[in-house]
Parts: C-alpha cells; structure tokens; sequence
C-alpha cells in the first residue's frame, strides 16, 4: 500500500478527496502550478483548459521525481471564481481523472483575489510521498 486514507468512521464518505492520509517515505513538494505550458505561455483563458493544464504540470513534477499520481498526499486549489469551480464540478472531474485517474489526496480549495500571473485562473500545489 502506498498510503493510508484516514475517514473517521462517523463521517460519510469524502467524494473526490480524502479527509486524511498516512504515508511513510520521500517526500515532494510540488510548487503552486498554473494553467500555462513548459514554455510558460497560456494557450487558453478558459477555466477547464487551465486546470487540465495545471493538472498536467503537476503529474510532470511527479513524473521528474520518480513519482506519480498514486503518491500524491495533500493538494491545494487556489481559484480566482468559486462559483465557477463549483458550476463547472462535472468537466473538472473529468480532466482531474484524465491526469491523475482516481487517486485523491487530502485536498483543500481556497477562493482567492488574485494569482502572481494576470491571466491565471488556478494554482494547484501537491505534496507527495514516495514509500520507503
């Protein structure tokens, strides 16, 4: 087993995250990732096209590492539009499957002001665990 999900047992279940996770081993931290490709340049505004881009800068960082979606432990969401996120939960389930297939991590999202980049909608940061 690579980690251990944590639910305690009077709680219904979590959806599309874990409430905690136990791991053992090397540790990555994965720094805030955006919407815009290696060459740092968007190719979409659109809310979704940024997150599946996000999404697959992380699994790059992984992939860099010796890791993989299966390692991931703890992902943060930064978001510019609540609403946005939460009318569009359909098409963001399906781009988080495409790149990290169904593992989920202890996950926390946060609505905020503004990103570092102008033109970026989301910032994703992930820790992950490879075991011992």
């Amino acid at each position: 087993m690579i980690h251990k999900n944590i639910q305690p047992p009077a709680w219904a279940p979590a959806k599309g995250y874990a409430n905690g996770v136990a791991a053992r081993g090397t540790q990555i931290f994965v720094g805030g990732q955006i919407g815009w490709n290696a060459q740092q340049q968007f190719e979409s505004d659109d809310f979704i096209a940024q997150v599946h881009q996000a999404l697959r800068n992380v699994a790059a960082v992984l992939q860099a590492a010796g890791a993989g979606p299966e390692h991931m432990v703890r992902m943060t969401w930064y978001v510019l539009d609540r609403d946005e996120y939460n009318r569009r939960l359909k098409e963001l389930g399906g781009v988080y499957r495409d790149v990290m297939g169904r593992h989920f991590p202890a996950m926390s999202c946060v609505q905020v002001a503004g990103l570092m980049e102008a033109r970026a909608k989301v910032e994703i940061e992930v820790t992950a665990v490879i075991p011992d």
